[in-house]
């Protein structure tokens, strides 16, 4: 069967869905069912407004965290490390292991290593001289102390 490849910069949902469905499905038939739930925590302002916060998921027994910001006027008050405390107790309560993601930023990297967060792999450099550091920190079991 001869097949034609595109390169574009833009898909159809259609199209998309026609590349993600067999995948998920051949997952599914593979690994089985995720247990894939959204994780979120908003950092809202004295009005309401949301202006950062932590965005996620867990799955297959870990955290993922997709998005971390906090806004530069709040930096250095700790909010980083409490929104990562929350999610990692929301992931204990959802069963999870423990919690990876990933950075280009080297004072965002100091603080999860200070979280205690490890380096699992690294890559680059990439355009711009920057390198994209992924991490991971396995919770520790009830009654084995901090996690490592």
């Amino acid at each position: 069967m001869g097949y034609e490849l595109t390169v574009t910069d833009s898909i159809s949902p259609e199209e998309e869905k026609a590349v993600e469905a067999p995948l998920v499905a051949y997952n599914l038939e593979t690994f089985g069912q995720s247990g894939k739930r959204d994780l979120s925590i908003l950092l809202r302002d004295a009005d309401g407004k949301v202006e950062g916060g932590l965005i996620g998921y867990t799955a297959r027994g870990w955290l993922y965290v997709r998005l971390l910001f906090i806004p530069e006027n709040a930096r250095g008050e700790g909010l980083g490390p409490r929104l990562l405390t929350l999610a990692e107790e929301e992931a204990r309560r959802r069963g999870c292991i423990g919690a990876y993601l990933d950075t280009m930023n080297p004072k965002a990297r100091r603080s999860y290593l200070a979280c205690g967060y490890t380096v699992i792999g690294e890559h680059g450099p990439l355009a711009g001289g920057m390198s994209i550091t992924w991490l991971s920190k396995r919770f520790a079991k009830e009654g084995d102390g901090d996690d490592r």
